[in-house]
Parts: structure tokens; sequence; C-alpha cells
């Protein structure tokens, strides 16, 4: 993550509007609205646990109200949430919460889809009306057709499960429905994607059941959650400290055209690239901007 690991940490939370009649209320925002300012302190820790992990103080910073179910609005509120502070705080991770079917269940995303909505929206309007015809001046023109969050999605399922009780169905899914769970989780890995950002978001589906205890089980899963993707996050950033792979930006390979990229935070991509010569350098699209000027795509490994 962009902070130390002493530092305050913020992760930002959004739930959605209710969108079916058979449901007027929808949890994804009654969880999110009932989290704690501040994330916990553990009750009991086991400090010989291979999942042990010391974390900084975590701000929940709860996005102001919930986000109607329109693909329009949509658009438009993502690439506020990821600039570079948002209600005056820098953002280290962003959940999405959505609703999703009857059972009693929780689901974590690791990608989300940018095409395949057929689905109207809450307005009635199709996310065909938006984009037109798709040409070269469609915001998501030229990006990857899938896009999976960077965050680690199996260790963070792994320490989820330590942090929750052995009944709880916790669950890794890879198809958000293609409708506006998966239009958000795609709407936001694509921002970070075209800023050269690492994609520090995750979609999470909770049970469409609204009942008070429902609500507070989400409410104590969710806290679980945002727990186990920090610990995530600073034992990976532990790691990577004594690793040659750290994140600081470096010179690579692109898999596609094979010509000269970068890898790593993107905050040091000139420093990498203006020694090289621009005609070495990756053609592929969409390019990142820094200071103005236009640079190629990050690899896709270190390499």
């Amino acid at each position: 993550m962009g902070s130390q690991v002493q530092e305050e940490l913020t992760v930002l939370v959004t739930g959605f509007q209710p969108f079916r009649s058979e449901y007027p209320i929808n949890p994804s925002w009654e969880i999110a609205r009932s989290l704690p300012e501040y994330l916990p302190p553990l009750r009991v820790k086991d400090p010989n646990s291979r999942y042990a992990v010391n974390i900084p103080p975590v701000r929940i910073l709860v996005h102001p109200e919930p986000i109607r179910v329109n693909y329009k609005v949509v658009r438009e509120l993502v690439p506020t949430l990821w600039e570079e502070t948002y209600l005056g705080r820098k953002i280290d991770v962003v959940i999405h919460i959505g609703m999703a079917g009857p059972r009693l269940m929780y689901q974590i995303e690791s990608r989300g889809h940018r095409t395949g909505y057929k689905s109207l929206d809450v307005d009635g309007s199709h996310l065909d009306e938006l984009d037109g015809n798709r040409d070269e001046n469609w915001i998501w023109h030229n990006l990857p057709d899938v896009l999976k969050t960077d965050l680690n999605v199996q260790n963070i399922w792994e320490r989820w499960q330590q942090h929750s009780s052995n009944d709880m169905d916790l669950r890794i899914s890879d198809d958000a429905g293609r409708y506006l769970c998966d239009f958000i989780y795609y709407s936001s890995l694509a921002t970070c994607y075209k800023q050269g950002k690492e994609r520090k978001v995750i979609f999470f589906h909770v049970p469409a059941d609204s009942s008070e205890a429902v609500i507070k089980q989400g409410q104590e899963v969710a806290v679980n959650l945002i727990r186990s993707i920090v610990e995530s996050e600073v034992a990976k950033k532990q790691k990577d400290i004594h690793s040659p792979f750290a994140t600081m930006c470096r010179k690579a390979t692109c898999n596609t055209c094979h010509k000269v990229t970068w890898w790593g935070c993107g905050s040091h991509i000139p420093s990498v690239l203006d020694s090289v010569p621009e005609n070495d350098w990756c053609t592929c699209e969409p390019k990142v901007e820094r200071d103005g000027k236009q640079y190629p795509p990050m690899a896709k490994s270190p390499n």
C-alpha cells in the first residue's frame, strides 16, 4: 500500500440503493453505513499463527450516501473515488459492497468485466446508450475485457476464514454478475489501470436478507474482511521490503510487443523511461500520463 506501516490507513467502502421491488432495503448500504469509524482491535490474537501481522490504525471511510443503481451515475462517480484525495483523505483500498441473492453466503469477487451488460439499470437505461458505438473515444477503448484486482484474493480469503466463525459461508467468485455490481467493480479497476495505479479494490457480495440479525452478521463479516485485506497488504509490503521485487518502478519488457516499459508502483515512471529512446518504448494502449507526458502501460509482470 502507499502508506507506511506505522501510519493510519484508509479503507473506502461503498454500498448501493435498493433496486428490486422484492428487496426494498439494500443490505449492502445497511452494512456499509453500520461500519465503525476505525477497525476495532482483535480481542484474541495468536502470535504463532502464520497469519499473524501487526497492522496500523485503519480508518473506515464510508461513502456518504448509497449509490444509485444507474450506469451513468456509477461511471461519473467512480473516478472521483480515485483522485489524489477523497473527502480529504488518501485512499489505500476501496471495497464496493453489493447485494447478491437470498442464500446466506458472502463472496469476494476476483475480477470485473468490460462487456456483457444486457440488463437495464433502475432507471430503465441500457449501458449501450451510454457507450455509443465504442470507437476510439470510448472510455474503455483498448482496455482488457477482464481486469483482476491486485489484492491477493486467495490470501485475503484464508485470513478472512481465520477471523470468522466456522459456520460462515465465505467464498471467492470470478463472476460479479454483469450488472451494476460488476460494472462498478470494473469501473474502479479500469480507473486504476488507466492511471497506472495498483488496483487495490475488491467487490464484496452480501446476502439479500435485510433483517436486523443478518445485517449485524454482515457488519461483522465486513469488519473481518477489512482486517484480512489490511493484514494481507501489510504482510506483502513487509515481505517486499526484503525482496528484489520491491514495488518501486523499474524497467520491464512488455509481454505483448516485447518493447521497454515499466513495472511497479507507478510513481517513478519518468525516472525509469526518460533515459530510454521513445522508439524503444512499448506501443500498447492505454497510455499512462505523468507530468503531462504519455507513457506506456505497466507490464503484466516484473520479468
